[in-house]
């Protein structure tokens, strides 16, 4: 095992207890910052695997708008940050169907593969990327842009006082 496969495994590591962290937190903002650990820990991954641009974007669209949109968001709204007694419910449900889910995945991996190596493809360049960006991945964008508009006018528009 190489140094860069221990790193990748540190960084999953990280990535899936802080990830874990976001969805059994009971507060909100906290859930937000663990949000950018678990991020950042992906962004470092990529890194790692030699892709910069992705890294980079990681950073610069995931943890730098989406994380602050979000935490911004919830402090608009004035919503209760920590926990509440009456919204929380049992965690055996998701626990039953999160386990579920990953024993599937797990099993549709395993079949699909067969413990055998698969050759990658060839390295990519950031003008091919964002070509395929820019043909075939701009209306998504444009679609999650509005959608995140419209989240924060949203926000405003609860938050403001009635007249």
């Amino acid at each position: 095992m190489t140094a860069a496969d221990l790193l990748l495994v540190a960084l999953g590591a990280v990535a899936v207890g802080a990830g874990f962290r976001v969805v059994r937190t009971p507060h909100l903002v906290r859930a937000g910052l663990w949000l950018v650990v678990t991020l950042g820990a992906v962004a470092g991954s990529y890194l790692v695997l030699a892709a910069e641009l992705l890294a980079w974007v990681q950073v610069l669209l995931y943890v730098g708008a989406v994380v602050v949109l979000l935490l911004f968001a919830v402090m608009l709204t004035r919503a209760p940050i920590g926990a509440s007694p009456d919204l929380d419910r049992p965690g055996w449900a998701g626990a039953l169907v999160g386990g579920g889910a990953a024993l599937g995945l797990g099993a549709l991996f395993v079949d699909a593969y067969r413990w055998r190596k698969v050759a990658a493809p060839p390295p990519g360049t950031a003008e091919r990327l964002g070509a395929e960006v820019f043909q075939h991945w701009v209306l998504p964008f444009e679609v999650v842009s509005v959608l995140l508009l419209a989240a924060l006018v949203g926000a405003v528009v609860i938050s403001r006082p009635e007249a």
